[in-house]
């Protein structure tokens, strides 16, 4: 089921309520980061934003992984990957699991935040490219469960992990 793409309506993704989906998912991912993180015997800013990435990467996985052919149609609208190679849009959501487990297992951290941050640059330049067309989706990056407009938010939300990523690869 394809999204339909039409010109930005200038109200949608005005209202904090449109965005009320993603806020509840970071809040519940930093909870969740700081309840693991609590256990830890020496709690610290890298072992927090390590769980929290995976968390947050899990969740997002999963809401993707509900309905992969509805994530892989909204994907190849704005994915600069996507729109050219369609299988991307399935292998996607299991990308995102990967990284999400790797954070949490503190695997191979260096290729965990490379991998992150190719991921997620990529994703963003895609990000940008359907915000400069003016294209009015629901952000595939909720699944197709959620209806979150894709916007700046969407954008905001992949500098942040590309800059956490970088921030764990030099310190």
């Amino acid at each position: 089921m394809a999204q339909k793409i039409h010109v930005r309506d200038e109200n949608r993704g005005g209202n904090i309520k449109d965005y009320w989906p993603l806020i509840a998912l970071v809040g519940v991912s930093a909870l969740a980061a700081i309840a693991v993180c609590a256990g830890f015997s020496s709690f610290t800013m890298k072992s927090l934003m390590h769980v929290y990435m995976g968390v947050f990467l899990i969740v997002f996985a999963l809401l993707k992984l509900f309905d992969p052919n509805g994530f892989q149609d909204g994907f190849a609208m704005y994915d600069l990957l996507g729109m050219r190679f369609a299988p991307y849009g399935y292998i996607y959501p299991y990308l995102e699991l990967v990284l999400g487990l790797a954070f949490l297992s503190f695997l191979a951290p260096v290729t965990t935040y490379l991998a992150t941050i190719i991921l997620f640059t990529f994703g963003a330049a895609g990000v940008i490219a359907a915000l400069q067309k003016g294209l009015d989706i629901n952000c595939p990056c909720m699944g197709n469960i959620l209806n979150v407009p894709l916007s700046t938010v969407t954008l905001t939300e992949d500098l942040v992990m590309i800059a956490m990523a970088f921030f764990l690869l030099f310190t």
